[in-house]
């Protein structure tokens, strides 16, 4: 059941893929450049940042960076993308209903950003990306052990 929710079968057609492979690459750049942009400039936004849930503006700032940054990457590549934009959802939902109130046009990229995680939580990371590679070379393995 982990393994079918890890490794979706579904959405592994050629034109899917190229398709879910540019929305990775695209939404993962942009969202990558907003992480890169908050850790350039971490001394200056750690006392003004917003706190949520009580964290305080450093922990808060940490965990976006987190999110924007090093998540930014596995999107990208697609390794273990259904777990990894998990906490991207859950900061652009934060983003856009919490810091933003749900208000145009403030909150509307985080909201974009928020639509897209959930479109590709659903799909799965299609056939270009490391998680079909390991799913692939997992499936040779327990193939040769019958």
């Amino acid at each position: 059941m982990i393994y079918n929710f890890l490794f979706p079968q579904y959405c592994r057609d050629r034109v899917i893929s190229i398709l879910i492979l540019c929305l990775r690459v695209f939404f993962g750049v942009l969202f990558f450049t907003h992480g890169l942009d908050k850790l350039m400039n971490f001394n200056q936004l750690s006392e003004t940042y917003p706190s949520v849930f009580g964290f305080g503006s450093y922990m808060t700032l940490m965990v976006s960076i987190f999110c924007e940054f090093c998540c930014s990457l596995f999107l990208i590549s697609g390794f273990l993308l259904r777990i990894t934009v998990i906490p991207m959802i859950i900061s652009m939902a934060v983003a856009f209903f919490d810091i933003h109130d749900a208000m145009f046009p403030e909150g509307e990229l985080s909201l974009i950003y928020l639509i897209m995680f959930l479109i590709l939580f659903f799909t799965g990371p299609g056939r270009y990306s490391v998680d079909y590679l390991i799913d692939k070379n997992f499936k040779k393995d327990k193939d040769e052990e019958l």
